[in-house]
């Protein structure tokens, strides 16, 4: 059995939804699709998503919502009258998102969580309708009837362990294609609640976990994951055939985009293997990403960046010789509620890289002060512009001359190091460089390694 997810761009449009059908009923092994909300059409779009998000505002708000209201019914009675489905699946549609507004506000967050759930579980429907009319055996199920069950942390929710044994039932029992809404699921009081971020890559992680399915095929709008991104490096035009759990967890970390490395925590855990395509081009075979594979000294399989992080450098001398010292340092950052990304140390100085988003002039103010009065260092320093670079591979494992061959392809490019580290898993190595070189430090590397 294939689970297979189709993202915003996969249900955005009827030309899209239609090519939902034809891949999944090429092949007899795929038999539960998860959907996303339809995503954007064009550059200049809107994800129904967001739209469903500007409604709740307007309601909490006490403002008129008929008007965003009907924008959002809009972009589904599209689809419905393209494919030449039965009106009445909009008119359900509608219903739908009437009841959602008279629902309860008392709660800010549990009414925006069924606002938005809104996007996923009508586009769930509406394809189950596309898959029928084609003559496919196909049902909308519900993550209520399923037993999805989450925590009540509404916008972060997380899955309780019951879950998997209501879900692996419910799917095994279903006859035909399984047409799930991803993002979703319901507390034990029986109230909407979200998943975060990447939540319907979360929902067919989970599902596949669920069955113990041969693969999780995630559908998308690349051909497969690029080494390095394209963006940055025009050139790039091959993708990444295999890569390992680890692997991506080290890309995804450091910027890769194609989808979030957390959201697919159920299907590694269970060691299904996850099958990263494209819509628009089913017959490539895209990535692969597995446990494990094969792999030669010295490889790359790709080199990753982001900007927008921080350095905290302290300086004491004998710092080695204190006890605790890093232990208190950290505490401090606990106590503000930051999470560091690294922490490359020295004898008599260490330093901590945190995404800048999270430490504002007045955090930092705070966070300065601190250091001081309780580690009483010789000197502390705040630096921000910085971006990160790793080169990831498992070929770098117990391979001589890796760091080297880095450095020397970032000095040839004119990027000057301003820290290093190299994760113990010795899978991959981070450079800190000035954001303003992030894009020649990753282009000197494409070409030294690729």
């Amino acid at each position: 059995m294939k689970v297979c997810k189709f993202g915003g761009s996969s249900v955005a449009s009827a030309e899209q939804v239609a090519k939902i059908v034809e891949i999944v009923m090429a092949d007899p092994a795929r038999r539960v699709v998860v959907v996303s909300a339809p995503g954007k059409r064009g550059k200049d779009d809107v994800k129904v998503t967001d739209m469903l998000i500007s409604c709740a505002e307007a309601a909490l708000a006490g403002q008129d919502c008929e008007r965003p209201l009907a924008d959002v019914v809009e972009r589904y009675a599209e689809i419905q009258r393209e494919l030449k489905l039965p009106g009445g699946i909009t008119a359900e549609i509608e219903k739908d998102l009437r009841f959602r507004l008279a629902g309860d506000r008392s709660h800010c967050g549990g009414f925006m969580d069924s606002m938005k759930a809104a996007g996923e579980d009508n586009s769930a429907k509406l394809v189950a309708q596309a898959f029928l009319a084609c003559g496919a055996k196909a049902v909308y199920m519900s993550p209520r009837e399923a037993g999805m069950l989450l925590t009540d942390d509404f916008g972060n929710a997380q899955l309780l362990e019951e879950s998997y044994r209501n879900l692996a039932e419910a799917l095994r029992k279903s006859d035909g294609i399984v047409v799930f809404p991803g993002f979703f699921g319901y507390t034990k009081d029986g109230r909407v609640a979200t998943f975060p971020r990447g939540g319907s890559d979360i929902t067919g992680s989970i599902l596949a976990a669920a069955v113990r399915a041969d693969v999780y095929e995630n559908f998308t709008d690349v051909d497969s994951v690029y080494p390095v991104d394209p963006r940055l490096v025009p050139e790039v035009k091959e993708g990444i055939a295999a890569m390992t759990y680890r692997e991506m967890r080290e890309l995804s970390y450091a910027g890769f985009g194609v989808f979030h490395d957390e959201a697919v925590i159920p299907a590694v855990k269970a060691g299904i293997p996850i099958n990263v395509r494209n819509t628009n081009r089913p017959q490539e075979p895209g990535t692969m990403i597995v446990q494990s594979r094969r792999v030669l000294a010295g490889s790359v399989v790709g080199i990753a960046s982001d900007d927008g992080f921080c350095n905290i450098f302290v300086d004491k001398y004998m710092m080695n010789r204190e006890i605790g010292f890093g232990r208190r340092l950290l505490q401090i950052l606990e106590w503000e509620g930051v999470s560091y990304e690294h922490m490359p140390s020295g004898i008599d100085n260490v330093s901590v890289v945190i995404r800048e988003r999270n430490f504002d002039p007045e955090c930092e103010r705070r966070v300065v002060e601190r250091i001081k009065r309780d580690l009483n260092p010789d000197a502390v320093l705040v630096e921000r512009g910085y971006a990160l670079i790793m080169v990831v591979g498992e070929g770098l494992y117990y391979t001589v001359g890796m760091a080297a061959k880095t450095a020397k392809a970032l000095s040839e490019g004119g990027v000057n190091i301003e820290m290093m580290n190299q994760g113990s898993s010795e899978i991959s190595m981070m450079f800190g460089v000035k954001a303003e070189h992030r894009a020649k430090a990753v282009r000197a590397l494409y070409k030294a390694f690729f």
